[in-house]
């Protein structure tokens, strides 16, 4: 059952805060900062249930388009519980939008700022060394995030016992994209095709 929310000015103006902030930690994409995400709009607010949160990832990941489209998944959903579910007619519809702009500004605008910024400073002083440190420094802070989304999203039932069939296909399938020039769709298909028949 989805959580039923009352939502105040101050509620949304805090989710925007907080998706502003994850923008300028969302080193390696938006998806890096979902560990962070469940944290608080599943843990900390029940905005969300556990179920809505892995289906906004899984539903964007599978869709076409920018892997970004989850935030505002995840936006709709908690404007959805705002609004009563889908049988609340207009004014669900309504607050579902609001989520979906009130997170995808926060997680847009701040980091579009930053990048413009900087990469236009970098490329003028491409030569230097520092920028190329930086560069190679970022490279394990980016692998260490996704990492910690890929923990995130395969202890579905926070039972390890439980849990070991994601695991081992989360490792087949990282060993696949990173040995093979196998596309990521057969790849998520497979994913659907084994949660659908049970086996993960």
């Amino acid at each position: 059952m989805n959580p039923v929310l009352h939502l105040s000015s101050a509620d949304w103006l805090d989710m925007f805060q907080h998706f502003a902030s994850l923008s300028l930690l969302a080193v390696g994409g938006a998806i890096t900062t979902a560990p962070d995400m469940h944290r608080y709009l599943v843990d900390e607010t029940h905005w969300l249930s556990d179920a809505q949160f892995t289906s906004s990832i899984a539903l964007a990941q599978a869709a076409p388009g920018p892997n970004i489209l989850f935030v505002a998944l995840m936006g709709w959903n908690v404007g959805l519980n705002a609004g009563a579910g889908l049988g609340g007619g207009g004014q669900s519809a309504a607050l579902a939008a609001m989520g979906v702009l009130v997170a995808m500004l926060g997680i847009m605008l701040p980091s579009s700022i930053l990048t413009y910024t900087a990469t236009r400073w970098a490329h003028q002083h491409r030569d230097n060394i520092g920028i190329r440190a930086f560069k190679a420094g970022m490279a394990p802070i980016v692998i260490a995030l996704l990492l910690a989304t890929a923990w995130l999203l395969t202890a579905a039932h926070h039972q390890p016992a439980r849990d070991w069939p994601l695991y081992a296909l989360t490792t087949a399938t990282m060993l696949l994209v990173w040995h093979t020039r196998i596309h990521m769709l057969w790849l998520i298909g497979a994913g659907a095709l084994l949660g659908a028949l049970g086996i993960v």
